[in-house]
């Protein structure tokens, strides 16, 4: 499947001191670990004006591949996207 465009949605992410990258997402009352990170875009020289620069991050848990972006300018993680696996490919892997 491809990624489901969302409505950003603000979300909690724990990111690994070192490396800055994320290590789990909370969404609501439900925690989710991040298994990979697929790809990291650093948009901090070229971005809209109106969100300001940011860094857009793919990872990928257990359940779902997620399209997550941090927005430098408030400081705060949105959730922009969604893929979620297939229950038949997740136990595979």
């Amino acid at each position: 499947m491809a990624m489901m465009d969302l409505h950003p949605m603000e979300v909690s992410v724990s990111c690994d001191r070192s490396t800055g990258r994320p290590r789990a997402v909370r969404v609501g009352p439900e925690e989710v670990g991040v298994v990979a990170v697929e790809r990291i875009r650093d948009e901090s020289a070229a971005y809209p004006v109106m969100e300001g620069p940011r860094t857009v991050f793919v990872v990928r848990t257990r359940q779902a591949r997620l399209r997550l972006a941090f927005r430098h300018r408030d400081r705060r993680w949105t959730m922009e996207a969604i893929d979620p696996l297939r229950s038949e490919l997740a136990t595979a892997a």
